[in-house]
Order: C-alpha cells, then sequence, then structure tokens
C-alpha cells in the first residue's frame, strides 16, 4: 500500500527547513512576560509527515528545553493530526486540526492538563482544551500561538513564537 500526498500534505511541507524563534509567554494576568528563544529543524518523512525539532531556552528559568511535533494529513477524516512533546513535561500531546479558508492558518486542537493561574500544569487530573495555530506569514516567517479555553468560553493566547527560516 502506498498513500499519496494530498494537497493538505503539500501545505505542511512549506515548514520543512531550520528556524530561529523568538517566543514571548504570559502564563498569568498576574505574571511577567517571558522571553525565550531557540532553533528548530523540519523534515519531511515520505512527503506524507513533517517531524519538527527544537531546543531553546525556558521562559521562566533560562534552561535548555526540546520538543518534537509531528504533523500529518487523514485524508479519510479531513483533519491534520500529529503529537507534540517536550522536555519540560510528561503529557503527550495529541493534536486534531483544520486550516482555515484561505489555507495560512492552521488551528491543532488538544486536550492537556488544567493550568494554574501562574502557568505550571496541575498533577491534579484535571483537564482543558487548548489550541496551538500555526499561521504562515511568507515564505521565511511563520507563527506559532498557543491558547487554552477559559471558563468563560474564550481562548486566551498564553504563548507567540515568531519562526524565521535560516540558510535558505
Amino acid at each position: 500500500m502506498k498513500a499519496e500526498p494530498q494537497k493538505e500534505h503539500e501545505w505542511l511541507h512549506q515548514l520543512v527547513g531550520d528556524w530561529t524563534y523568538e517566543a514571548e509567554a504570559r502564563m498569568g494576568p498576574d505574571e511577567p512576560t517571558h522571553r525565550s528563544t531557540g532553533t528548530e529543524s523540519v523534515r519531511s518523512l515520505g512527503g506524507l509527515w513533517v517531524i519538527a525539532e527544537g531546543q531553546g531556552t525556558m521562559p521562566d528559568d533560562g534552561a535548555i528545553g526540546h520538543t518534537a511535533m509531528t504533523l500529518g494529513y487523514d485524508p479519510v477524516n479531513r483533519r491534520f493530526v500529529g503529537t507534540w512533546i517536550g522536555s519540560m513535561m510528561t503529557h503527550f500531546w495529541i493534536y486534531e486540526g483544520h486550516l482555515d479558508d484561505a489555507r495560512t492558518v492552521l488551528t491543532l486542537d488538544c486536550e492537556g492538563p488544567t493550568m494554574t493561574a501562574e502557568g505550571a500544569m496541575t498533577d491534579d487530573g484535571s483537564t482543558a482544551r487548548y489550541q496551538d495555530v500555526i499561521e504562515i506569514h511568507g515564505p521565511d516567517h511563520r507563527t506559532l500561538s498557543s491558547q487554552v479555553l477559559g471558563d468563560d468560553g474564550k481562548w486566551s493566547r498564553f504563548m507567540t513564537a515568531h519562526y524565521r527560516r535560516t540558510g535558505r
């Protein structure tokens, strides 16, 4: 069985390459804005998946964190799918998402541990809905934003990272 890449798989391939990023995170309403920087390398796996491996300073203490993201497209269910893991937490994030009509914004829905007002993940088993949003601003610039759904039914953005392509 050989799966053939769809136009959605091709969309993901604009992420392939080497990137640097600058991020800002604000984990709570009374918390200061934390800044961090890092790098990410994205590669294709068989034309159907992209794998992004990153490393960068953690916004709270400057330690180095490592991340891995996988993204693909499921043509049967007509949804983007993927995962995210990081060396700073034990939760395995599972994505399901969609592109906007303009084909510039990929919204990835997931569920994970509830955050405290200070931005820490709880360990009491409670969960919240999250979204990671990838927006393409041009061939060499994209953003990744993370937001959480509040009790009031509104999305609250707590992190935005600007990625710039290197070595083109």
